[in-house]
């Protein structure tokens, strides 16, 4: 297993690393907002053939941005959805989190992990969890499995994150004000409709 993972956007202007990797919750969302946060961003291959994202689930403070931090944006669905962190300069999807900072939370997706020589099976293990699949595309839906356990896992890494404080560590959010280190953009009503067109 790898000591640490690389993370940068396709064009290499925005790169970090995610180290230790472990604790870690490997899974693949088919929700119809996942779905729409990669359809507004464009990047081929975010989606696979059932419109799921493949995403590793970290505490965010394991996360440290080396290089064009600047290039990091941000975006909401709805002006209470999720905060989904895309490379500003190239659109490419980075990572979820929640709105708020005390949630020592991401989860990265596979967009920005692609760089690094270690597949995520053999980083993070094989996916676990598989959620959102009401939404998945085709007539055969994937079974959903491992809610439970990832929730678990999630929230491990939130109360641990909270009783250490480090938390405040997390490169999404100013140590000092603990607001977004990139104001979120919420998407109008016409976008939100458009990235919500299944193809």
């Amino acid at each position: 297993m790898p000591e640490h993972q690389a993370i940068q956007c396709r064009c290499a202007q925005l790169s970090g690393l995610l180290q230790p990797i472990r604790p870690a919750n490997h899974c693949i969302c088919h929700c119809a907002d996942c779905q729409a946060f990669a359809r507004h961003l464009g990047v081929p291959g975010t989606l696979d053939g059932q419109g799921g994202t493949d995403i590793v689930q970290v505490p965010a403070s394991h996360l440290r941005f080396t290089q064009g931090q600047q290039h990091l944006a941000c975006l909401r669905l709805t002006g209470k959805g999720m905060l989904r962190w895309y490379a500003g300069c190239c659109r490419t999807p980075i990572g979820n989190t929640m709105a708020d900072r005390k949630a020592d939370f991401v989860g990265l997706i596979h967009t920005g992990l692609a760089s690094d020589p270690h597949s995520l099976d053999q980083a993070f293990g094989p996916v676990t969890m598989r959620v959102g699949v009401d939404s998945a595309l085709g007539a055969h839906k994937p079974k959903s499995a491992g809610l439970i356990g990832g929730m678990v896992k999630v929230l491990a890494f939130i109360v641990g994150g909270r009783l250490r404080g480090s938390y405040r560590a997390s490169p999404f959010f100013d140590a000092q004000t603990g607001l977004p280190v990139a104001k979120p953009q919420v998407l109008s009503a016409q976008e939100l409709v458009a990235a919500k067109q299944v193809p």
